[in-house]
């Protein structure tokens, strides 16, 4: 099937097929049709799979014909968890409607200028892509019209309501027309997600694509076990110098640890630059600039901070640090292996972490290959591994980045990180996190 047998306005097709795509995906080929008919719809796909265009290019489609609505406020809202997924919708927008005449874009997120995106919310604007918490700053201070709004997108509703956004997300619907379009899109579509679906839709259609295994296995994955912090300094040392390796992403699980981790490699000869939360909007668009232009070619980045970076050159993904949730491990590793290409994909982990990896493997519904590298071949099971968090910790070598808080999700004001207290290893997280 062609993008043109999807019923898309031709410039719309114009500009899809001049970015390289020619055949629609299977979420574009059943979303799109379904959201031209103007019904609600529910969509359940990971990451990768092209659901941007999928909401994005039907959009775009009726803004080719002029509102039927007077003002000046946007036709589309798109709601994202982070400002880096906004970057690359908002881009995406750019790029498919790069054939329409005055498509007006703006970006609404937290760490920029308030008053320059007042500025630009009172002209008129087509597509607003926002993070909920600073969209809600706009809108106590009433600037923003939503008298005109056509259709509403949630994109990766699961990570907003993990990240504690679900107020907002609800305060922001009530003040929407009831005659819009809803559109949510989510890994999964049960519990919670589930429950505000049947909120803010009505009659929606239910569109499910299952992961297909040869998209897996165009990521190649594997696990290094290491006995100790230097060990899986050493680890990462090694597979970094990789010559079939172009650029990476390494995960680690805080802010800190990102930063000492990107300070450590540039100190031993990487092109290494840290992307986390507490950096401000300028700083990260000149760190992912880097990454998109070759010069860094070793992100260090925090789960948060990571999503939505759509750099075609990473080849490599590299957890340093496992993440907390079996869901995140795929997000991480989506971040390689995009439009089409090949990827690889290593966790380092300590011997007392199997379970986490035993977890991994039953959400993704695959084995992952145990990886040795001569030379650095972890050691037996320790009883108590040193330098993993055990009470003997204090006595070993403190790792680069220390033992810091774990990042988490954005609060409400200004879209800035929210900062919980933490846990000590062999304690249990909170259950929840407070709002800021």
């Amino acid at each position: 099937m062609a993008f043109a047998q999807l019923g898309l306005n031709p410039f719309v097709v114009k500009a899809v097929e001049a970015s390289g795509y020619t055949q629609p995906t299977a979420v574009q080929a059943q979303a799109v049709p379904a959201t031209l008919e103007g019904t609600d719809l529910l969509v359940s796909s990971q990451t990768g799979s092209g659901k941007t265009a999928a909401f994005m290019l039907p959009c775009l489609h009726r803004l080719t014909e002029p509102s039927k609505l007077p003002g000046r406020g946007p036709r589309v809202l798109v709601l994202v968890p982070t400002r880096e997924l906004a970057q690359q919708v908002t881009k995406a927008a750019d790029t498919y409607g790069k054939f329409l005449k005055r498509l007006r874009t703006v970006a609404v997120v937290g760490g920029a200028p308030f008053h320059v995106q007042a500025k630009l919310l009172s002209q008129p604007v087509d597509v607003v892509v926002a993070t909920p918490g600073r969209l809600i700053d706009h809108i106590e201070r009433g600037r923003i019209d939503f008298s005109r709004l056509e259709t509403l997108i949630l994109d990766e509703a699961d990570r907003m309501l993990d990240m504690g956004f679900i107020d907002d997300i609800e305060a922001i619907v009530a003040r929407t027309p009831a005659t819009r379009q809803t559109l949510l899109f989510s890994a999964t579509l049960e519990g919670v997600v589930g429950r505000l679906a049947s909120r803010v839709t009505k009659n929606a259609r239910r569109i499910e694509i299952e992961t297909a295994p040869e998209l897996k296995a165009k990521i190649a994955q594997r696990i290094h076990f290491a006995d100790d912090f230097l060990h899986k300094s050493r680890l990462l040392d090694h597979l970094l110098r990789d010559v079939d390796l172009s650029q990476a992403v390494v995960f680690t699980s805080t802010k800190k640890s990102a930063d000492d981790l990107a300070v450590q490699l540039r100190g031993e000869g990487f092109a290494a630059e840290a992307l986390h939360g507490d950096m401000s909007q300028r700083d990260r668009n000149r760190t992912l600039q880097g990454l998109r232009q070759g010069r860094t070619r070793v992100l260090v980045a925090t789960d948060v901070a990571a999503r939505g970076i759509d750099v075609p050159g990473i080849s490599h993904v590299i957890n340093f640090d496992l993440p907390r949730q079996a869901e995140d491990y795929v997000h991480r590793i989506g971040r390689t292996g995009r439009a089409g290409r090949e990827g690889i994909a290593i966790s380092l982990a300590a011997h007392f972490e199997k379970r986490q990896i035993r977890d991994i493997e039953r959400y993704t519904a695959q084995s992952i290959r145990v990886g040795v590298i001569p030379g650095l071949e972890p050691k037996a099971r320790p009883a108590r591994p040193e330098g993993f968090g055990d009470k003997r910790r204090a006595n070993a070598p403190r790792p680069a980045g220390g033992y810091g808080k774990p990042e988490t999700g954005r609060g409400r004001r200004a879209g800035h990180e929210k900062k919980p207290g933490g846990f000590r290893a062999g304690s249990r997280p909170a259950a929840g996190t407070r709002r800021s």
